[in-house]
């Protein structure tokens, strides 16, 4: 498949990444203490969260019903820092050697805890504010990012590998990074609670495929098939990483959750038509 620009970027950041790991091994720093800290500075994110997660940056236009403050931004600022950590403790482990099977458990332990804790501080925020449509959005988004991991953990029990399909975590963070730093967390919950559904069943169908092969009930090729266009290859959900299908999904998601709140304030978070289609039956 076509490298993309991302490639050069991920190259860059890897290389960055084990300078600093270097840097913190001579320090004395262990994998584990790496991990928790990562862990530690989330939960700060998540109480920005709790208090500005529907808020949009004071130098945009003024919205009806949405208010306007910098909490999103430190989220972002919190997250970064969490994610550089979440980014380094792998790095630490190979550098130092001492990696351990504990230490992977507990790293992706942490990384559940950490996705509970920034989503439950939106409902918070929302659910504090009385508004039922985004406190569903947060929750649906929360668990669309648990599916995903699920179907990976429980098809590897029977295939090498099921990494695949766009919102793997690392995108879902960077993601939320993004938005965070454009104000506008609403429009980035509206993409979570619907588009990662695609990943969850590119990686039911990949498993489904795999297990047909190894067991014998796929015709073989007498040559291999020619790479699929971009088009095509975002259609199936073959999206790896460093490649131009990758690129050009990451572009539309960012272009999304930057832009549709001026498209329409809608996204701004301040509505809430869940409420009005559910207040025949609330009011029973």
């Amino acid at each position: 498949m076509a490298a993309g620009a991302t490639k050069a970027i991920g190259t860059a950041f890897a290389n960055a990444r084990t300078r600093v790991a270097a840097v913190l091994v001579r320090l004395g720093a262990r994998p584990n203490h790496v991990t928790v800290a990562g862990f530690l500075i989330t939960l700060v994110a998540a109480g920005c969260f709790v208090v500005g997660t529907g808020h949009h940056a004071p130098y945009e236009r003024a919205v009806q019903g949405v208010a306007q403050s910098y909490w999103p931004l430190l989220a972002a600022l919190f997250l970064i820092l969490a994610g550089a950590c979440d980014m380094l403790d792998g790095a630490v482990a190979r550098l130092s050697g001492g990696g351990s099977a504990f230490g992977g458990v507990l790293d992706s332990t942490l990384d559940r805890f950490s996705d509970i804790a920034v989503y439950l501080g939106m409902c918070i925020h929302f659910a504090g504010i009385g508004n039922l449509t985004y406190a569903t959005l947060a929750v649906v988004a929360m668990c669309n990012g648990y599916m995903i991991s699920y179907v990976k953990a429980r098809a590897e029990d029977f295939v090498d590998d099921c990494s695949v399909g766009y919102w793997l975590r690392g995108e879902r963070c960077a993601g939320l990074v993004l938005a965070s730093l454009c104000s506008h967390v609403p429009a980035w919950l509206w993409l979570q609670a619907t588009t990662p559904l695609a990943t969850v069943v590119r990686r039911l169908w990949h498993t489904h495929s795999k297990l047909r092969e190894a067991d014998g009930r796929t015709r073989r090729q007498s040559a291999p098939a020619a790479p699929p266009g971009i088009v095509l290859s975002i259609l199936r959900g073959e999206t790896p990483r460093g490649s131009a299908a990758y690129d050009l999904v990451s572009l539309i998601t960012i272009g999304w959750f930057v832009a549709a709140p001026w498209v329409h304030p809608f996204f701004y978070g301040g509505s809430d038509p869940l409420r009005r289609i559910l207040s025949p039956i609330l009011a029973m």
